[in-house]
């Protein structure tokens, strides 16, 4: 009987683990549904994603490319990197947005063409750094309609507003900037005490 005990013991621990696994796997793939459906066409997201993974992997690391996007100062450290789109007027643009020790920034997958003065288009990517001390707050919405359709707005203090969606892990990402803001703030609030 001992013997029947531990083998259903172990058995119900196996039926957990993989209950488990299968969960994170279902929680991955909507993350992964819910961040190419944002784009607006799904080749179009695709090859953005795979153009962005080579140039990680040809400049060596999601870091350097941080480093190489913005520029960095001493002593600050990147917490996260995470893939999402930014609200435009001209619709969703794909990209990472990268949460910094310093700053939070975000740089399009692809690159835009915009006009030059002299007439030409150039292409560039589109690019956001707000310094966190810039930052005013951060919020937390959803759509009504699919709960599961998270999007994080960042005011800053002159009242502009940047909106984030099609998170892989929205949770992650915003405990992040959380703890990142939080940081700074209470940083800000040491040096004005001491």
């Amino acid at each position: 009987n001992d013997k029947a005990l531990q083998i259903a013991g172990k058995r119900n621990f196996v039926l957990k683990r993989i209950n488990n696994i299968g969960k994170k796997a279902d929680t991955f793939a909507h993350g992964v549904r819910e961040h190419v459906r944002v784009g607006p066409k799904i080749s179009e997201t695709v090859k953005g994603k795979l153009s962005l993974g080579a140039r990680i992997l040809q400049v060596g690391g999601v870091e350097k490319i941080f480093k190489q996007l913005f520029s960095v100062r001493e002593g600050e450290k990147l917490l996260k990197a995470c893939q999402c789109h930014l609200s435009t007027t001209a619709g969703p643009i794909a990209g990472l947005l990268f949460i910094s020790s310093q700053k939070v920034a975000f740089c399009s997958d692809r690159s835009i063409k915009i006009p030059s003065p002299n007439g030409e288009l150039l292409r560039v990517h589109y690019k956001v750094l707000i310094p966190h001390e810039k930052i005013k707050g951060v919020n937390e919405s959803e759509n009504m309609k699919k709960p599961s359709q998270k999007y994080m707005e960042i005011v800053t203090v002159d009242d502009f507003e940047f909106w984030f969606m099609g998170f892989f892990n929205y949770q992650k990402a915003f405990k992040y900037l959380q703890q990142a803001i939080s940081q700074r703030l209470l940083h800000d609030v040491l040096q004005v005490t001491f």
